[in-house]
């Protein structure tokens, strides 16, 4: 049997001699159950090596082509339904929900605008650092890329970490820092941790619609907050306090999401004193930290993990796919978080964590973040300019970060307008996916890295009549 080599830029022998043999599988030309020649006859027929046959060979019994029988040889595979590789249809009538946010965040494709999704454009990403830090750690003989890593995590990071604690005024020894794989994972193991079906746990009224979410898994009862310009309404979390004695209270202090709003220190100060009073934990989610042009206090710097729980990620500044994420908490805390950690993951990204310590380290992410908030910075300016064109109002100012919270005018539905754009490939963020009590109907959360294309303006001015 011989298969005709072209000089092909960028395919080697063995990408052109699996395409060969797939071919021939394909069309019949080798019917199932035919025997194809010895890994050396072919060879021989085909002046190439062995080593270039045995590993065709290889792919195509792993893509289920061929069929390996031991001390026999290589037969064709029998014939199977081919793979449904069509995606689901993503456009079903759904309610506006807290999951069709997130599904809406992740599944529509590449060609759909996204101002209200909550990441940064991909070529604003650490990508070429990210690729330069792998390769360096690949040459590096202690790099461990087999073995799990420790319960706490990566130690030279967590050091690390603990230097950036100290730069935002929060106290923290090395054991009170654990290290997960992003985020979401921190918030889902606290949760684990602290709740059970039933407990009531507060969030801002709006707050991120993944807290929802993922509150809903844990069966928690949830009770939203109103949130104002300078943080959540104290009074109103006293008086819901003293009626519901919550479990816990997520939130972020600083670039709120979906508002991009800061919490002042007196509001601070004073839901500090309400957790004491009504023994309540507050989880502070920091994830957004370094994208703030001037540093606030944090809950986590006024209670010093006293009564807060405060964790942060690389995912938002650096890299989605690079799971890296930490928890800060009192010693007793932690330990019980790293019981569900073994139970649930055995060990975090062990490779991930030592790839950002190496970013952290050699310079490379203080000066990507620098320029990051540069560019947000001059992003906003021309997105707040067309959104006033297009109608609709600015809730508050942001002190930086991604988010602004925007107003349509009296009596427009942004779950209306959601679905309309969706269908002219645009992805909003309606209001009441953020929002418990469903009061945020005439509001959008706006990108504003992800806000520069001039259609989406065209189907905000044509809802508002701009």
């Amino acid at each position: 049997m011989k298969i005709d080599f072209a000089l092909q830029d960028g395919r080697t022998l063995v990408d052109q001699l699996v395409a060969g043999l797939a071919e021939r599988i394909e069309n019949q030309s080798l019917p199932p159950g035919r025997k194809l020649p010895s890994i050396r006859t072919f060879a021989d027929a085909n002046d190439i090596s062995k080593s270039t046959v045995v590993e065709a060979y290889d792919r195509l019994v792993a893509q289920g082509l061929l069929a390996s029988r031991h001390k026999v040889g290589f037969f064709v595979a029998g014939r199977r339904r081919p793979f449904d590789l069509s995606e689901p249809d993503m456009s079903r009538d759904r309610d506006i929900d807290p999951m069709w946010m997130v599904r809406q965040s992740v599944e529509v494709d590449a060609q759909t605008l996204k101002p209200g999704c909550g990441w940064l454009p991909a070529e604003w990403l650490g990508g070429e650092g990210l690729r330069r830090g792998l390769r360096a750690l690949a040459r590096a003989p202690q790099t461990q890329l087999i073995d799990y890593g420790r319960s706490h995590g990566y130690a030279p990071l967590r050091s690390q970490l603990q230097r950036t604690f100290a730069e935002r005024d929060i106290d923290a020894g090395l054991g009170q820092i654990l290290l997960v794989d992003s985020g979401t994972q921190a918030i889902d193991l606290i949760n684990r941790l602290l709740i059970q079906p039933g407990d009531t746990v507060f969030v801002d009224d709006p707050c991120y619609f993944n807290y929802l979410c993922n509150l809903r898994a844990h069966r928690a009862k949830v009770v939203g907050i109103p949130f104002r310009p300078n943080g959540p309404d104290p009074d109103i979390f006293a008086a819901e306090a003293a009626r519901h004695r919550p479990r816990l209270y997520i939130t972020n202090a600083a670039l709120h999401n979906p508002t991009g709003a800061t919490m002042s220190p007196s509001v601070a100060h004073r839901l500090l004193k309400q957790a004491e009073a009504f023994d309540i934990t507050i989880v502070e989610d920091d994830i957004f930290a370094d994208f703030e042009d001037q540093p606030t206090p944090r809950l986590a710097a006024l209670d010093q993990l006293n009564r807060v729980v405060y964790l942060g990620s690389f995912s938002k500044t650096l890299s989605s796919a690079m799971r890296c994420g930490y928890i800060g908490a009192r010693p007793d805390l932690i330990e019980g978080l790293i019981d569900l950690k073994l139970a649930t993951m055995i060990s975090s990204n062990e490779v991930s964590a030592q790839l950002m310590h190496q970013l952290l380290t050699d310079g490379s992410y203080r000066k990507h973040v620098e320029a990051l908030r540069g560019r947000l910075r001059a992003a906003a300016i021309p997105v707040r300019r067309a959104l006033a064109d297009s109608g609709l109002g600015i809730w508050t100012e942001p002190q930086g970060g991604l988010f602004l919270w925007a107003m349509l005018p009296d009596g427009q539905d942004s779950a209306v307008l959601a679905k309309r754009a969706l269908a002219r490939g645009i992805s909003l963020a309606p209001g009441n996916a953020f929002s418990v009590s469903q009061t945020a109907g005439r509001f959008l959360r706006f990108n504003v890295a992800q806000s520069r294309h001039p259609r989406i303006y065209e189907i905000l001015r044509q809802a508002t009549g701009a």
